[in-house]
């Protein structure tokens, strides 16, 4: 925080580097100045206090570029028809605006942004019954619910931030550009999740399952049928940065009990 007089004090300044994370200015000392290490340290600290709407621009600007790359299903179409179908009622849930569409993509995989876009693979839905992409659609929403998504943009942003430091002398965080969509898209979207946050967007999924009175046994026989086509993991590339289908299966068998 600045001080009336414009300037920023030792102990501020102090705690807004600090926030850089132990990032390594590579250029020569007295090559940056002041007031750029300090603008950059700003932004950094201001990427991890995004508002819900901030964080919406860069969400609809990564869905839209996601869009662009990949075949979406439309209307006519019968993945399309097929999710249509089976998500109606769900153009909201839980105070969340959902968007929900099919890739003809061959891949057995989903994913959501924290803006509500779920996208659902035309290869998973080739492997599932309409219960089982309900459980992955629940899920998917879960993440978002449970702030995964929105925490893992905010971190990449902070790296963003934090990266300007050592490479320009101005500082500050970039606008995603149409060549870094991509990266963000990795570190956002598809990166790893940890054990807590499969469980607790499983455990969503069990609810909303139960909430909307769909079958809940699909929560288990979905993540059974993963791990019997990765062959315990390794046959799903992106399986092997996920906690083990076979353990998440069991989980939810006992809370079916």
């Amino acid at each position: 925080m600045d001080n009336h007089d414009g300037t920023t004090s030792r102990r501020e300044f102090v705690a807004m580097v600090a926030l850089l994370g132990g990032v390594s200015i590579a250029a020569p000392a007295g090559a940056q100045s002041l007031g750029g290490i300090i603008n950059s340290a700003k932004k950094v600290a201001k990427a991890a206090s995004y508002s819900d709407e901030e964080m919406k621009v860069f969400f609809d600007q990564m869905s839209e570029d996601m869009d662009s790359k990949n075949p979406v299903a439309g209307p006519d179409d019968p993945y399309g028809q097929r999710l249509a179908a089976l998500s109606q009622g769900l153009e909201t849930h839980d105070g969340l605006d959902l968007d929900i569409k099919a890739y003809l993509v061959r891949d057995v995989n989903a994913f959501a942004m924290a803006n509500g876009t779920i996208r659902v693979f035309a290869g998973l839905m080739d492997e599932f019954t309409d219960d089982e992409i309900r459980y992955v659609i629940g899920h998917e929403i879960g993440h978002v619910k449970r702030k995964h998504t929105k925490k893992r943009m905010q971190g990449a942003l902070q790296r963003d931030a934090a990266l300007s430091v050592a490479g320009t002398a101005s500082g500050g965080v970039r606008r995603i550009s149409n060549s870094e969509l991509g990266r963000f898209f990795g570190d956002v979207v598809t990166a790893q999740h940890s054990q807590k946050h499969e469980r607790e967007a499983d455990d969503y999924a069990f609810d909303f399952m139960q909430q909307k009175n769909y079958d809940a046994e699909a929560c288990a026989t979905a993540l059974e049928k993963l791990d019997g086509m990765s062959g315990g993991g390794g046959g799903l590339p992106w399986l092997q940065t996920h906690p083990s289908p076979k353990s998440r299966a069991k989980r939810m068998r006992k809370k079916l009990k």
